[in-house]
């Protein structure tokens, strides 16, 4: 009876502890700290009256012709020399898009192997490169354009372009200003020399007079690279009889660009 007792006194000690500490509430985990927002700069808010807008363009490349016929040998390094001035037309809404157009102009420069071309016609009704037993020793066809590009602009930092990174993606319409060959200094086949003199040749007969083409630019501050392929032939249709592939014949440049002011 005794021991009844004290367990009853034990047990009515013990529980209104164990009642106590189910009534404890715990504190609520504190709510995250908000994430910290980051202004979205407002682009058309941005000054560029002294902003540099690659007003003068000068482009120093190669120059190759794609889908060159076989009969065709080439020798040294074709080159093309391009300048132009052009008007930057930045968009009110984000300044770091831009329109460029200009005007300017293209020259080519390619040179041939023991080869001539009579872009005059004198001796053909057809186009054809000839190779005979006599030949010059520097022998090249060159070629001007007046040319009118326009480019689509991005410029990471539209307010100080002369040291950004830049990119550009456009096309350019050019005329036929003159076509000449030029060889320096005949030959005999055993490679001795047989006159030392120049002969220039000047006809735009043969070529397609119109140049359609396609650009790309990329560059850090004023250096840059860029690209080009003309989308039309260089000869005319009929210049040439189709198996000799000259009607296949489209130039392209690949290079670097120097822009700014």
């Amino acid at each position: 009876m005794k021991k009844l007792i004290t367990l009853s006194l034990a047990l009515a000690s013990v529980l209104p502890l164990f009642a106590q500490d189910s009534s404890i509430v715990k504190p609520a985990a504190p709510a995250p700290a908000p994430a910290p927002t980051t202004k979205k700069r407002d682009w058309s808010k941005v000054n560029l009256a002294n902003r540099p807008n690659d007003h003068f363009m000068m482009q120093l490349g190669y120059n190759g012709w794609a889908s060159i016929p076989d009969t065709i040998n080439t020798k040294g390094i074709p080159r093309s020399f391009n300048m132009y001035f052009m008007f930057d037309f930045p968009f009110k809404t984000n300044p770091r898009f831009s329109v460029g157009i200009g005007a300017g102009l293209g020259t080519d420069n390619f040179y041939l192997d023991k080869q001539t071309i009579d872009i005059a016609g004198k001796n053909s009704n057809t186009l054809s490169f000839k190779k005979d037993s006599t030949y010059f020793k520097k022998y090249k066809i060159a070629t001007t354009y007046l040319e009118i590009p326009v480019e689509l602009r991005f410029a990471a930092d539209p307010e100080n372009t002369n040291k950004s990174w830049k990119a550009a993606i456009g096309a350019k319409v050019g005329t036929m200003l003159s076509a000449m060959t030029k060889g320096k200094n005949l030959m005999n086949s055993k490679g001795g020399t047989i006159l030392t003199y120049t002969e220039k040749t000047k006809s735009k007969r043969y070529f397609n007079t119109t140049r359609l083409a396609v650009t790309a630019r990329i560059s850090k501050g004023v250096f840059g690279i860029y690209g080009m392929y003309q989308v039309n032939q260089l000869f005319k249709d009929g210049a040439a009889p189709t198996s000799s592939g000259l009607q296949n014949i489209r130039p392209f440049q690949i290079g670097i660009t120097i822009s700014g002011l």
